[in-house]
């Protein structure tokens, strides 16, 4: 029999990813913001949709999160009505919010106070890595608590790794994001270069993906990108939140992030011309209309 769970944030991500526990044979109880998604999610997967974090976290063993900021991670984790008060000794609270290190730290320790393992676990691999049960999962806590917890998100990824004490996966994630904003503004160039040089651009792709040049961004996003379609995937608004904090945190540990700042100020503009919802992939309209 499966282990009795909970899971805190259906969004995007976390919609899929809770499903993904409840295929596994887990009994999951659902919290949402919104009462109506978390109904929706129980008339699809089954299980129990609690009221307050806390009711959900109530005799689970295993509490994930996966909610929008910092300061949505405090709100359903601490507090009268948040996971923790719902939770005893022995359990493990798991955050899969990409938020700061500050944060995972701060709850670290409010559940070692309490004797409740906790894991800062931010993912990788997108909405279609959410449903596909394929994301990279990278954890920052104590080993035991990683032991325990491993076999429970195999449910939804395709690696888990342990980088180290509290906090680490959180700056684990932030690297991975600063790799993907700058491959995201080359893909961009390489391809509006190509069209203003009277290039087929998935000519340019078919050929280029086939060498050094190639990416997970190259391979599921070139083509859409040719086609100045962006209603899809990871959205510029919280790419925008992730890059803030990745800029705060190099601020703090004095690595140098130019390309990083430069392209945060792209997206601003993006934002500005309303697209926050739009893909990330959407650099590409500031070259192709610079207004």
């Amino acid at each position: 029999m499966g282990q009795r769970v909970a899971f805190l944030g259906l969004g995007v991500m976390g919609y899929p990813m809770a499903g993904h526990l409840a295929r596994a044979g887990h009994r999951v109880t659902v919290y949402n913001r919104t009462a109506e998604k978390a109904e929706r999610w129980v008339g699809e997967f089954g299980g129990v949709a609690a009221a307050s974090p806390c009711e959900a976290a109530r005799d689970a063993a295993f509490v994930m999160m996966c909610v929008g900021n910092d300061h949505d991670v405090r709100a359903v984790a601490l507090g009268e009505s948040g996971a923790l008060a719902g939770m005893v000794e022995g359990t493990i609270l798991i955050d899969h919010t990409t938020a700061s290190a500050h944060v995972a730290r701060e709850l670290h320790a409010a559940a070692a106070a309490r004797r409740v393992g906790f894991l800062d676990a931010p993912v990788s691999g997108g909405q279609a890595g959410a449903e596909n049960g394929t994301l990279t999962v990278m954890v920052g806590g104590d080993a035991g608590a990683f032991a325990k917890a491993e076999p429970i998100l195999d449910a939804y990824a395709r690696a888990v790794t342990l980088m180290g004490s509290a906090g680490a996966g959180q700056l684990t994630k932030m690297v991975n994001q600063i790799c993907v904003a700058g491959v995201i503004q080359g893909l961009a160039e390489g391809l509006d270069f190509a069209e203003r040089a009277g290039l087929d651009p998935l000519r340019v792709l078919d050929v280029i993906s086939k060498g050094a040049a190639t990416s997970w961004q190259m391979e599921n996003r070139g083509r859409t990108m040719v086609a100045d379609r962006f209603d899809f995937g990871f959205a510029v608004d919280w790419m925008r939140k992730d890059l803030c904090i990745c800029l705060a945190e190099a601020r703090a540990n004095g690595a140098a992030l130019p390309v990083i700042a430069l392209i945060d100020q792209f997206y601003a503009r993006i934002q500005a011309r309303g697209g926050g919802r739009w893909d990330t992939s959407s650099l590409i309209r500031l070259l192709r209309d610079p207004q």
